[in-house]
């Protein structure tokens, strides 16, 4: 191990320290390893990808729902110097195929749910050159995951990897709606990981269960990696059902759990009705957006009493800001204060990190941080613009809108490129405006978020058409290969014309502001 450790370093010190402990439980696949057995996996898969041609600084790509696979290949990548990237199980081939081709990966594992959109991608992929199944139905084009793990040797690779060392890419939209590569290095992470354990208390004796999706770097890298860090032991499900859920907390006395607002609303609702002891719980961890303070109390009464909120992005990390459980009422609303090591400013929105604003007024949220970003993959210009020295100092322009109290508490008010945030997802405007204009009967069209108890945000579009109507628009929309599901517009607003300002722009602060007063035609589409 190098003085400063990297991300695999982590795995192999825990395993000095726990070798018997339980690592890994993966209920679906009865799986359950101690560190030592998930070590030596770890090392079977990064020396089978060594042997097909990985090497140090290459891409390998997952499109995955949570399991164990997702696990051994982070790790995997990470003792060899590969860069792990993962991409979102929902996208379309479209979406996929620019990623990778971005990317330049090299290697892409799959299951039977991602397979459609891998193999209507595949014609078009620039540089994959390896296919991995995890399922037993692989393809012809494909290799086994579990037949490559039986084909690697269970010593340690042998592989130089850095600190500085890119550790992966995670995929973000950006605001013209095209992804952006978020580039982390090995250190950056590792820093991450304890400043993880140290706000949640992370301890050896700790459950987990991980039930967001690990694709997300909040799943990723606030829950996954720094319980494997410290020793404690991950319970994977493959994707989130609230009954099961709370059923895994029972079975595995499961003590720390990370979800979105939806998703803890959703989870104590569940909890009010069924008889499911879930006493072992001892903290939630939400991120995303404010808990609702029904929600929280709701949690409260039915889960546990002890919740953490983190603020951030994909960015830096991505917690940058917490929220302890002894301010969640004191401080409701409230995205809580700078995590350790980092520093938090507001400043006139787009002006230099010294224009810092008053307590209480409002201005773009600015975050030094020792988790930051190297880069935008292939990005200098957009790099440039949300990294920034002042004195020695790296800020990340985060593009929120927000203030602080006279505590020194954040509160985040808006988003200052009109993101959505629907279910815990980021979605971009401009990648559903541009499906809908593809559309020929849309004349114009622009998208916002709604408040929506249960999602948070919901996707509506307010669109001037020639005739065309919402059941033909969401067909249109469901058929196409550049969105997600999770994209599309739930509830369509026709109207005459778009607010404009003199050079043309759409004023969407008007659309929002003006339909409290005005009768529109509106038709909502099923979810």
């Amino acid at each position: 191990m190098s003085t400063h450790p990297t991300i695999g370093d982590t795995l192999e010190g825990t395993v000095e320290r726990y070798p018997d402990r339980e690592a890994i439980v993966y209920p679906r696949k009865d799986q359950r390893w101690t560190y030592a057995a998930f070590d030596e996996r770890v090392n079977r898969l990064a020396n089978a990808l060594r042997d097909r041609g990985i090497e140090k600084g290459d891409r390998v790509a997952t499109v995955l729902h949570n399991g164990s696979e997702i696990a051994l290949t982070v790790y995997a990548c990470a003792k060899i110097g590969a860069v792990f990237t993962p991409l979102n199980f929902r996208l379309p081939a479209g979406e996929i195929e620019y990623i990778l081709d971005d990317a330049g990966a090299k290697l892409l594992v799959f299951e039977s749910a991602t397979r459609e959109a891998v193999e209507n991608a595949r014609p078009n992929l620039e540089t994959v050159s390896e296919y991995v199944s995890i399922d037993d139905d692989v393809p012809a084009y494909a290799t086994g995951f579990y037949d490559l793990l039986e084909t690697g040797a269970p010593e340690r690779p042998d592989v130089t990897v850095e600190e500085d060392d890119v550790y992966a890419f995670i995929y973000t939209s950006g605001t013209t709606g095209r992804p952006k590569g978020v580039v982390h290095e090995h250190r950056d992470m590792v820093a991450h990981n304890l400043l993880c354990i140290a706000e949640m208390n992370v301890t050896r004796n700790d459950v987990g269960l991980s039930v967001m999706p690990l694709y997300h770097c909040a799943e990723l890298h606030c829950s996954l990696l720094p319980r494997v860090h410290r020793g404690a032991t991950t319970v994977v499900h493959h994707e989130f059902e609230p009954r099961a859920a709370l059923e895994a907390i029972a079975d595995h006395d499961v003590t720390f759990l990370f979800a979105a607002p939806t998703a803890w609303n959703a989870l104590s609702l569940t909890a009010a009705e069924a008889a499911v002891d879930v006493s072992s719980l001892r903290l939630g961890l939400y991120g995303a957006a404010p808990m609702p303070e029904q929600v929280l109390e709701n949690c409260r009464e039915h889960l546990c009493e002890d919740y953490v909120q983190a603020y951030g992005m994909t960015e830096i990390g991505p917690a940058g800001v917490f929220q302890p459980p002894a301010d969640q009422l004191p401080k409701q609303g409230s995205a809580g204060l700078p995590a350790l090591n980092h520093r938090l400013r507001i400043v006139e929105p787009g002006a230099e990190p010294d224009r810092e604003v008053e307590p209480g007024e409002i201005g773009e949220i600015l975050l030094s941080s020792p988790c930051v970003m190297r880069e935008y993959w292939n990005r200098p210009t957009a790099t440039e613009r949300s990294l920034r020295e002042a004195d020695g100092t790296t800020w990340y322009y985060t593009g929120d809108l927000g203030y602080r109290d006279d505590d020194g508490y954040l509160y985040v008010v808006d988003r200052k490129d009109d993101m959505i945030v629907s279910g815990g997802e980021n979605i971009y405007p401009a990648e559903v405006e541009d499906v809908l204009f593809s559309h020929d009967a849309i004349e114009e069209a622009a998208v916002v978020g709604e408040p929506d108890d249960e999602w948070g945000e919901l996707v509506v579009a307010y669109v001037v058409t020639d005739g065309v109507g919402a059941d033909d628009l969401d067909a249109f929309v469901r058929e196409s290969d550049q969105l997600a599901d999770f994209k599309r517009p739930r509830k369509y607003y026709f109207v005459d014309e778009l607010p404009k300002n003199p050079s043309g722009k759409v004023q969407k602060f008007k659309l929002r502001d003006d339909k409290a007063d005005a009768e529109l035609e509106t038709e909502t589409v099923p979810s």
